[in-house]
């Protein structure tokens, strides 16, 4: 069997990398237009950061995995193909802010029928609306040119962090398939390819529609779970109750559990707005107002948080932090990753810019010019932001700390030290509940947690 991947991104990269090292019979090859994405992909320094991935990259690369920009003859070749191209939400249009621009899953598929040279296997990896395989198929079926396709939804369920352990280990494998007899062969295809690794029973098939719908609803529930919890920390910081102990009782009730109940400065990452937003213009666009309107306010909690965080900075140092130095640790989205994608420190940079603050940010995997463009935009340069290379000059000389990544490095700093260097009063303002608050503020710190 051959497998092809478009799209090298997030979910291509990895997944592939998965399917290689567990099934080392199969060839797998991940395509993608992005000739610098790609040559990175076969250099020493891959593109992602994902703990786990390099080994594994580094065992199957050349063997049964390789990276191109063959689109066209890769897809000839496979007998699977996998759909992993972004879709981001539309910045335009109809549905601007809340629906899935598809435009790039409309051009794979249109590529797909035009080079393909016989029966292929189309798996949608890519989150999408509900009913994108319709128009898959319409598009297949319009330019199949007498070839026969069979469209398989595959939504992956990472977290981005630990995506190689959520591979190696997952919760369940859902595969969505026509009710056909050619989609129930290319269903049970699919599944036999998982099946290397993951035990039949976590292998979920389903039909096409609650496939697709099943990953934006999955993403819309844990993103609720941590709107729900930061709004409680709001009511926590006002009463003089603790976040963490709410959160440890309520998740000791079996009936809702403990996970994602993490209060922080908010969620960010590729998917939970996306899928939410998704979600809330389907509801729309099906005439479910009142349900769209409830979704849409865990997406309104969330950004709240995030400036909420911000003017909680600004009101502590006295109402203003015009020339004071603020020093950012962290600006991933969260911890072992270099994703910045809809990142609660993009939000707190560019409020406390606009409240004229001098910015020094430091994140161990993001690089300097990512973090820029993502709080100025491309190209653009604003001398009051800065970006360093380790945590202790990020904090030198500045009024207060920001802690917005649980990056485990920040746990382990020699806090002394770093409030010998700083203004005085110094503030500390943990974004993530990672450091013990108690001793920071015995050192001298004015030290802040989140529903704290």
């Amino acid at each position: 069997m051959k497998i092809c991947c478009i799209g090298a991104g997030y979910v291509g990269g990895p997944t592939m990398a998965m399917i290689a090292l567990k099934a080392p019979n199969i060839e797998v090859r991940v395509v993608d237009m992005n000739a610098a994405r790609i040559a990175a992909w076969n250099s020493d320094t891959l593109p992602i950061y994902e703990p786990g991935l390099d080994e594994i990259v580094r065992q199957t690369r050349g063997k049964n995995l390789h990276f191109s920009t063959d689109v066209h003859g890769a897809i000839r070749a496979s007998d699977i193909i996998f759909v992993a191209v972004n879709t981001p939400t539309k910045t335009y249009g109809v549905g601007a802010g809340r629906a899935a621009d598809l435009r790039f899953i409309e051009s794979v598929a249109r590529t797909i029928a035009e080079h393909a040279n016989g029966p292929k296997i189309i798996v949608e990896k890519s989150t999408i609306p509900v009913k994108t395989a319709e128009t898959i198929k319409d598009i297949l079926a319009a330019n199949s040119r007498g070839h026969e396709f069979q469209v398989l939804s595959n939504p992956e369920f990472l977290a981005e962090g630990t995506a190689m352990a959520d591979l190696t280990l997952p919760d369940r494998v859902l595969i969505g398939g026509e009710r056909t007899e050619g989609g129930q062969i290319a269903l049970r295809k699919l599944a036999d390819v998982y099946a290397h690794w993951v035990p039949r029973d976590r292998i979920i098939t389903t039909n096409l529609w609650s496939s697709e719908l099943s990953k934006l609803v999955a993403n819309a529930f844990l993103a609720q779970r941590i709107s729900s919890i930061n709004s409680i920390s709001a009511l926590c910081e006002a009463t003089g109750a603790d976040v963490d102990e709410v959160a440890n009782a309520i998740g000791r009730d079996s009936r809702i559990g403990p996970k994602f109940l993490k209060a922080s400065v908010g969620f960010g990452g590729s998917c939970f707005q996306k899928d939410i937003l998704n979600l809330v213009y389907l509801c729309e666009h099906f005439g479910l107002p009142e349900v769209a309107t409830y979704w849409e306010e865990v997406v309104r909690m969330n950004d709240w948080q995030k400036h909420r965080f911000a003017a909680k900075i600004v009101r502590s140092l006295f109402n203003t932090v015009a020339d004071k130095k603020i020093a950012i640790l962290g600006f991933a989205f969260k911890k072992d990753t270099n994703d910045t994608r809809e990142s609660a420190a993009i939000a707190v940079c560019k409020d406390l810019l606009a409240e004229q603050a001098r910015v020094v940010v430091y994140d161990p995997k993001v690089p300097a010019h990512e973090i820029r463009a993502d709080v100025l935009g491309q190209g653009r340069d604003d001398p009051r932001l800065t970006v360093v290379d380790n945590a202790y000059e990020a904090a030198r000389g500045a009024h207060a700390i920001a802690v917005l990544t649980e990056w485990d490095e920040f746990k382990s700093l020699d806090y002394s030290k770093i409030l010998a260097g700083m203004h005085q009063p110094a503030f500390l303002f943990d974004g993530r509940n990672i450091l013990d608050l108690p001793k920071l503020r015995a050192l001298g710190f004015r030290a802040t947690g989140i529903g704290k």
